[in-house]
C-alpha cells in the first residue's frame, strides 16, 4: 500500500503563502511521478500541479503557474507544493497523488492521500 499523507494546510489572507506537503511511505517514492489536485465545494476535482519521478519536468495549470511551484525530495519521500500570492479562488482540499507518469488527470493517478484543506481569505 502506497500511503501518502498531506499537511500544512491552514488559513491565510490574500495575497500570503502556504507550504503543503506530503509524507510518503509503503512503496519505493522516486519510481512515481507525484502530482497535487485540489476541489473546492460543489466543483469538480482540479489539476494543480505535477512533477516527474526525477523532478526534473514539472508541470501546472494555468490558474497556479507563476504563483505555485512543486518540488520533491526522493531522499526523503517527500513531496511539496509551495504556493505565493494565493487568492480566495484558491480555497480548496490539496490531495496529492501518484502515478506511473505525470499528467494532468485525476484518473492517471492510482494513489491519493486524504488531503488538507487551504483557506484563503479576501
Amino acid at each position: 500500500q502506497f500511503r501518502l499523507i498531506e499537511s500544512g494546510g491552514g488559513l491565510v489572507q490574500a495575497g500570503g503563502s502556504l507550504r503543503l506537503s506530503c509524507a510518503a511511505s509503503g512503496r519505493t517514492f522516486r519510481l512515481y511521478a507525484m502530482g497535487w489536485f485540489r476541489q473546492a465545494p460543489g466543483k469538480e476535482r482540479e489539476f494543480v500541479a505535477a512533477i516527474s519521478w526525477s523532478g526534473g519536468v514539472e508541470y501546472y495549470a494555468d490558474s497556479v503557474k507563476g504563483r505555485f511551484t512543486i518540488s520533491r525530495d526522493n531522499a526523503k519521500d517527500t513531496l511539496d507544493l509551495q504556493m505565493n500570492n494565493l487568492k480566495p479562488e484558491d480555497t480548496a482540499v490539496y490531495a496529492c497523488a501518484a502515478a506511473d507518469a505525470y499528467g494532468d488527470e485525476g484518473y492517471e493517478y492510482d494513489f491519493w492521500g486524504q488531503g488538507t484543506q487551504v483557506t484563503v481569505s479576501s
